[in-house]
Order: C-alpha cells, then structure tokens, then sequence
C-alpha cells in the first residue's frame, strides 16, 4: 500500500512538472492578453516622454491591445530601472531605458538591480546626439582651433553640462582627454542654462543636444564644430564627426532603448523587437522623434545587449579617470 501510494505520489509530481513549462509557453503564446504598461524614466514632456508616448500608441495598433504610458522619474533613472527589474517577466512590464542605466554602475554604490542580469534587451529605440556648440564669435572657427585654443589658453576649455554624471558630462570628459586640451565641465539644470552662459560669453561651449541651440545656431549667435555620433547624423547633416577631425574615440550621445524584467519568454521578446523595428521605420515615428531631436536606431535585441555592455565598460573607465561622483 505504502508502495503504491508513493508511486502514485511520484506520477502526480511528475505531471505536474511537464505540466508548468506547457502552462508558460501556452501563457507567452496568447500574449498580450491585456493592457501593457511601459515605463518612462523622466516626466513627461522630455525626449523620452515623447518618444514613449509615439511607440506605445504605434505597438498598441500592432499588438491590439492599449500600451499605457508611466512615468516614473527621478533618481537618475534608478526609480523607474528598479520598478521594472522587480516586475513580473511576463512582457506586461516594459521600461524605456536610457543611458543613465549603464552609467550609474559605475556612479552609485548598492544598485537594487544588476544592468546585465535584471533585464532582458528587447532592442535600442533611439540615440539623441551631442554636438560640439560654440558662440559665434569666439575666436575659435573650427574643431581644431578649439583645441587648439585649449591647449595653449592658460585657463583651458570650460564647457557647460545639463548634469554631473550626464552622457554629455562624460563626453565632454572624453574630449578632453582625447584631445590633450585643458579644461573644465561646469554643471547646470539642464540645457537651456548652460546655452544661456554660452550665449553670454561666459563659457566655451556645450557638447548637448542642438534642439535648445537651433533658434540661436540659425541666427547666427551659435556655430555647431562636431557631432559625437559616430557617423554624420540626418538631424544636422552639415556638422562633422569628431572621428572625421581626427579626435576617433569621442564618440558619446544619450540614447534609449526597450528592456523588460529579467526572464521575460524569448517568443515575447521576439514580438516586441520586431514590432520596434517597424516602429523605427515607421515615417512618422520618424517624423516625430526628429521633432524632438532623436535619431531612430534598430536592431536585434543582442546588438542592444551588446552595446549596453559596451556602454558601461566605456564610461566607467571615464569615471574613474576624470574622478566623477554622483551629487
């Protein structure tokens, strides 16, 4: 009797087994069944507020179900990087990303959540490129005289920066050591007041995005010297690259991209890149993300695994070496 029982113990185990990786795939496969949430990292009305907004509407025709839009701002991204990492895998809980995730590793201690082990890429959505900006009457013409101007200038380059610890903060940093130039990064809230102590004189450039800059760059008050992508962007064609002036490793610009928790079935993930990259070119996504000052990126959901890892190696060895902490 006790032989039988355990036996019979034994065979209910076992179906039940066979039976959990049957009920996740069948569960993945009628996916979505609802409403999905995909989580903003910065209020509304930012670049990635925007461009969330404009892929939630376009995924929610594709995948008819309603993508509602949450923003969770606040600590350099880490509010919003920390709600999704503990959500559920069940590709209900998506995050927008952007570039602070691979940049607070190295900038903050005691991360709640590991970049490489807490999310699942599911493909980069947008970069937002940094341009090398300089008043117009400053003496310096071209990249080269820029440097140049820093190098022999007793008081070196003093640029302005929308936030320590910010993708143009570390560029800036990289421009630096990658030129020899002296100089400083000057911090500020945000954009438009370091480009209001550009204008004023009172600084030597910023190495931000141009939206803010384009009413003052097309009326002559500002020159744009460089973009940091690595190849000419459609959002201003006519400024050159750093690796086409010679500088090859200033290469830096904000970016953003669509994580979900660690776990997340590989068929959801599947769905979710390919339906991105029909976003991406999508006309009037397009139109709409270079409104607001983005340059749309595809691409498999490896290649943004890759280039996460990619950044975060980067700007750590910036970190340390230009000594930058959190504020």
């Amino acid at each position: 009797m006790t032989l039988n029982l355990n036996r019979r113990h034994l065979l209910t185990a076992a179906a039940a087994g066979l039976a959990l990786p049957w009920s996740a795939s069948s569960h993945a496969q009628t996916w979505p069944a609802r409403s999905i949430r995909m989580v903003s990292p910065y209020n509304a009305g930012g670049s990635n507020d925007i461009l969330t907004r404009v892929l939630s509407e376009f995924l929610g025709r594709k995948l008819g179900q309603g993508v509602v839009v949450e923003n969770k701002a606040g600590a350099g991204t880490r509010i919003a990087n920390d709600f999704v990492a503990k959500a559920p895998p069940d590709g209900y809980t998506l995050l927008h990303a952007a570039a602070p995730i691979a940049i607070g590793e190295a900038l903050y201690k005691d991360l709640p959540y590991d970049v490489h082990k807490s999310f699942t890429s599911i493909g980069s959505t947008a970069i937002a490129p940094l341009f090398l900006i300089v008043n117009a009457q400053a003496p310096y013409k071209t990249l080269a005289e820029f440097v140049q101007y820093g190098k022999t200038n007793p008081k070196g380059l003093t640029f302005g920066s929308p936030g320590a610890g910010s993708a143009p903060h570390l560029t800036a940093e990289l421009l630096l050591r990658a030129s020899g130039a002296k100089g400083i990064v000057v911090q500020y809230r945000g954009d438009a007041p370091a480009y209001t102590e550009l204008l004023a004189g009172r600084i030597d450039a910023t190495l931000t995005a141009i939206s803010t800059a384009v009413p003052h760059i097309q009326a002559g008050k500002l020159r744009v010297l460089a973009v940091a992508n690595e190849e000419r962007t459609p959002l201003y064609p006519d400024a050159p690259t750093f690796r086409e002036q010679g500088l090859q490793s200033v290469v830096g610009y904000g970016w953003y991209g669509m994580l979900a928790p660690a776990g997340t079935p590989a068929n959801i993930v599947e769905r979710l890149n390919t339906e991105i990259n029909a976003a991406v070119a999508d006309a009037e996504v397009r139109r709409k993300a270079e409104a607001a000052g983005l340059q749309l990126r595809g691409g498999t959901a490896a290649e943004f695994s890759a280039f996460i890892s990619s950044e975060t190696r980067k700007w750590a060895q910036i970190i340390k070496v230009a000594n930058i902490t959190a504020e």
